[in-house]
């Protein structure tokens, strides 16, 4: 099983830029396909962004194309999610995620999870 820990959380201001990292353990991250969730205050959790397990094929939601770019580095087993051009509309809390297959059927739902990094985006 994957152990997922989360970093690079924090306050930043609209239009601006911030970096996320996921750090994995117990497993190589080659292994599995990784997305990033995020959690907005009253609503649900949603997937972001998601990359395959050999980090060829990516995936993102609509409004985050072209400002956010998930990475993987599999000599690190991290995770990266850079983000720009930043909107109040990405404060949420930002969860890193394992997918049991190395492209999944459903970016939706993940099996492995991180305890999450708090990401607010201030006017």
């Amino acid at each position: 099983q994957v152990q997922l820990i989360e970093s690079g959380g924090g306050l930043v201001q609209a239009g601006g830029s911030l970096g996320l990292s996921c750090a994995a353990s117990g497993r190589p991250i080659s292994n599995y396909a990784m997305g990033w969730f995020r959690q907005a205050p009253g609503k649900e959790r949603d997937i972001v962004a998601g990359i395959s397990a050999s980090g060829r094929l990516k995936y993102y939601i609509e409004s985050v194309k072209g400002r956010f770019t998930i990475a993987s580095d599999n000599a690190k087993n991290t995770v990266g999610l850079q983000m720009n051009s930043l909107e109040p509309e990405d404060t949420a809390v930002y969860y890193c995620a394992a997918y049991q297959a190395v492209y999944p059927t459903s970016w939706s739902k993940a099996d492995y999870w991180g305890k999450g990094t708090l990401v607010t985006v201030s006017l």
